[in-house]
């Protein structure tokens, strides 16, 4: 039996938070509900405190002591704001700063709430510290508009839940190897060759992968976001470093996935140290890299699952996305537009197309923790059919 905190923030979905209290209880779970003074304009904290079967007189600082699980359900856009700050306003948002354990939230709020740039904000900083976000779902809201903003219906809430706290998931007992970000070539002490990714994509498909039950190690090349808790961290700066790592990482790994940007060239010859700035001319000569998509290619296991990016530009890219899933010996390619600048490199959405050797199926334009939900889901079609 884990001991769950239960918090329960004001909107109308707060009624379903009473049936989500039920589930939890019916499995067995001990539950301490945190009652917003919003929420109780909605449902009572008494109501809360008779599902969970709390006894009377409950120890009144319950709330800060160990619990296996925080989730707050639904969570609003207010609500949401606290918890990526650090406000502590609340019995819930106390909690939530001593918490020490995994948290989940179920955001529910009005569609254009949930679209607004501060609010992206704000759930996005709390998945990069390991927060879980289930939905919010698209559908009509209390108000009448049609939009994403629905709270998850509480079974949906219920099996994140149990993964969390079970460690278990689709991808349970699965070791994946994820490469995020870009590398840099250095040119002299100070400066490099690098690229505009900033290690988002391959950041949100780590967490994703993670969310599934799966152990996951990511292999960093210069990312600008912090890396998702409960993962192993491998830093990578330059191409030859993610190469040697993914080689020595990927005999393991029943899934590869190469989302970083790894540079095609580097420097013939770095400099030690920096070179004095005057008027003449820099001519470089750079030298390719190794390809190591296609070096892990040709070294893969049976049974392993490999997973290539296509950064392209333009109509053709498709075809060349095509072929490189040919060449290379992927299962997957996942093709993108990096000539837009809202999507794609150093953008907090993207756009991508799947392509497998029997199919392609395009990804509309998502924020990139959703792209990665996507992608993961292939990945497991594929495993559930090999």
């Amino acid at each position: 039996m884990s001991r769950v905190l239960l918090g329960v923030t004001g909107g109308i979905a707060a009624y379903k938070a009473c049936e989500l209290c039920r589930l939890l209880v019916k499995e067995g779970h001990d539950v301490v509900p945190l009652v917003t003074p919003a929420a109780e304009r909605f449902v009572t904290a008494e109501t809360f405190r008779a599902l969970a079967r709390r006894p009377p007189g409950d120890d009144v600082y319950l709330h800060l002591t160990r619990a296996d699980l925080l989730l707050v359900a639904p969570c609003t856009a207010n609500t949401l704001a606290k918890l990526a700050h650090g406000i502590a306003d609340n019995v819930l948002t106390e909690a939530a700063l001593a918490h020490r354990g995994p948290t989940l939230v179920a955001p529910a709020m009005n569609p254009r709430m949930w679209s607004h740039p501060a609010t992206r904000a704000n759930a996005e900083a709390l998945r990069e510290r390991g927060v879980v976000l289930v939905g919010p779902d698209e559908g009509e809201t209390a108000e009448g508009e049609l939009g994403v903003g629905r709270m998850a219906e509480p079974d949906e809430i219920l099996g994140a839940a149990r993964n969390v706290l079970m460690g278990t998931g689709p991808l349970r007992g699965k070791r994946v190897l994820i490469s995020a970000g870009g590398t840099r070539e250095p040119l002299d002490a100070v400066r490099f060759v690098g690229n505009r990714s900033s290690g988002r994509m391959g950041i949100a498909l780590a967490a994703e992968a993670r969310r599934r039950g799966a152990e996951v190690t990511l292999l960093a090349a210069n990312l600008a976001v912090p890396a998702p808790a409960g993962i192993e961290l491998v830093e990578t700066p330059t191409a030859a470093d993610l190469e040697r790592e993914a080689l020595a990482h990927a005999p393991e790994a029943d899934v590869v996935v190469m989302a970083a940007a790894v540079a095609d060239y580097r420097p013939a010859e770095a400099l030690a140290a920096k070179r004095p700035k005057d008027t003449a001319a820099w001519t470089l000569e750079l030298e390719p890299t190794t390809d190591v998509l296609s070096v892990l290619g040709e070294r893969r296991r049976d049974g392993q699952l490999l997973v290539g990016f296509a950064a392209e530009t333009g109509a053709a890219g498709l075809e060349r996305a095509r072929e490189k899933l040919s060449r290379k010996g992927a299962d997957l390619f996942v093709l993108n537009d990096v000539s837009r600048t809202d999507i794609g490199f150093d953008a907090y959405e993207n756009e991508v197309t799947l392509l497998t050797a029997a199919a392609e199926r395009p990804v509309a334009k998502a924020p990139k923790e959703e792209v990665a939900v996507a992608i993961l889901d292939e990945v497991e079609a594929m495993i559930g059919n090999g």
